[in-house]
Parts: C-alpha cells; sequence; structure tokens
C-alpha cells in the first residue's frame, strides 16, 4: 500500500519522484501498532525537511499518515518519503511545498544471517541526511556482491571506518562497544542502543578491525545483525556482546504511533 499525504498516490506523482530523485526518507519498524525511537524518527525527518526544503514537517501529521497505511497487529516495515512533486530540476531553489508519502511491507521475523562486507573508499554526500538519492551507495553494494560478499562497508580516504550502505556498524573490543567517531548518518538503532549500554566513540582503522572481537550493522528495519568478515577479517557469528545487544533491542517496548 502506499499513500501520499493520506490518499491513493498517482503515477505522474511517483514519476516526479522517480526522475528528480530529490528528497529524504526514515524507514521504521511498526510491531503492534508501536516504534521503537519513534520521536528520533521523526525528528530525523522534521531536521531533512528543513535542510531539504526549508520548510517545517508536522510530526502529527505524519504520526497519522503512517497509522493509516499500517497494520494494527503484526511487524510492518514501513518507509515515510517525503519529496515535491512539484520540483523543477532547473530551478530547484524554488521548492517548498514537500509531501509525505508513506509505503509499507511485512516484515521478516526470522533471524537474519550475518553479514560478510567489503570495504570500499566512499563518503556519502551529506551523509547527515537521510536522503533518497541511492545510486552511488547501491552501485557499492552491487559491487560488493559480485564479489562475492553480501555488503559494502565504506571508509574514508584515511580509511578509517565510517557506516555501511544502509546501515550502522559497531564494534566489541573485549571490555566495551565501539562506535565509529565518523562522518555518518546517526541512526535511530545505534542511538538507542548508545542510550541503553555501555559504550565509547572513537576512530576505527581499517586496519585495526582484526584486533577486535567482534562487529555488528544496526538499523531499524534489521535491528542487530552479526559481521562476520570485513575484507580478510573474520569475526565469530555467536559473539555474547553482540547476542546482548540484540536482547536489549528487542526488549524496547516502542512508542504507540
Amino acid at each position: 500500500m502506499a499513500e501520499l499525504n493520506g490518499r491513493p498516490v498517482g503515477l505522474d506523482e511517483i514519476t516526479a519522484l522517480a526522475l528528480t530523485n530529490y528528497g529524504h526518507f526514515t524507514t521504521l519498524r511498526v510491531d503492534d501498532g508501536r516504534v521503537r525511537g519513534l520521536a528520533l524518527h521523526l525528528d530525523r525527518l522534521g531536521r531533512d525537511c528543513t535542510a531539504l526544503f526549508g520548510a517545517e514537517l508536522d510530526p502529527d501529521r505524519v504520526q497519522t499518515l503512517v497509522r493509516r497505511v499500517t497494520p494494527a497487529r503484526g511487524a510492518a516495515t514501513v518507509r515515510v518519503t517525503v519529496f515535491d512533486p512539484a520540483l523543477d530540476i532547473g530551478r530547484p531553489d524554488r521548492t517548498g511545498d514537500p509531501h509525505i508519502l508513506v509505503t509499507h511491507r511485512q516484515a521478516s521475523s526470522a533471524p537474519l544471517p550475518p553479514l560478510r562486507v567489503r570495504s570500499v573508499a566512499y563518503t556519502r554526500d551529506a551523509p547527515e541526511v537521510k536522503s533518497v538519492g541511492l545510486f552511488a551507495s547501491l552501485r557499492h553494494r552491487r559491487t560488493a556482491r559480485l564479489a562475492g560478499y553480501d555488503d559494502a562497508l565504506f571508509v574514508d580516504g584515511q580509511a578509517y571506518v565510517s557506516e555501511g550502505v544502509t546501515w550502522n556498524i559497531g564494534f566489541f573490543d573485549g571490555d566495551t562497544v565501539v562506535w565509529p567517531d565518523a562522518v555518518q548518518l546517526a541512526g535511530v538503532t545505534m542511538r538507542l542502543l548508545q542510550d541503553a549500554h555501555k559504550h565509547r566513540v572513537a576512530p576505527v582503522a581499517l586496519a585495526d578491525a582484526g584486533s577486535l572481537h567482534a562487529a555488528f550493522a544496526t538499523n531499524a528495519a534489521i535491528g542487530v545483525r552479526a559481521i562476520t568478515a570485513i575484507d580478510g577479517t573474520e569475526f565469530t557469528d555467536h559473539h555474547p556482546a553482540v547476542d546482548l545487544l540484540r536482547e536489549i533491542y528487542a526488549d524496547q517496548p516502542g512508542d504507540l504511533l
């Protein structure tokens, strides 16, 4: 199901989004009407709307639109995309009427297998914004998968770890969780885990990854997912620290839509 501003979305409107590729979004998982980090998702949408369109976004309206398409029971992955169907690519400075597109799909309840990732030197354009512009990111994912990996991990020009294609990365150093101090999108799941568990934020050099005990990926759709390889560096797929973080995240009740 897809609705734009609370009504069925038209072909012309979807086409406009596809052709201009200018906008932002957030993806949230809804379990029986509850969302972990709901306020963080709404804050992200409001902040990015101001950055891209110079307009304010009403969080109450967003919640209302999400409730319209989300089943009251069960698990669903919901994406809220904000874009302007009337955007003129020759005069993008005149945009200022962002619309709200809400789509959803059934969320998987099965545990996901661990990831094997390949590093690539890349920094997303405006990394603090969750942009719909995914071309380069998906190209790197495709290249990694063609090489036999599951996904790509971005590192900066000095080979310091930043983030995954659509996820954050964390490590366990034998004592505490380590989140990379890097230019990246501050994911909702990462921020919830930082609030709930002992951690530190520090630069993580790709060359030093082998000295760490475990690695994992996080986002709202997957929760916490083990990483068992970064290039040629191997990690265990069942580390107690990663299992604990997965439990901590799963036990959070979430907020009612």
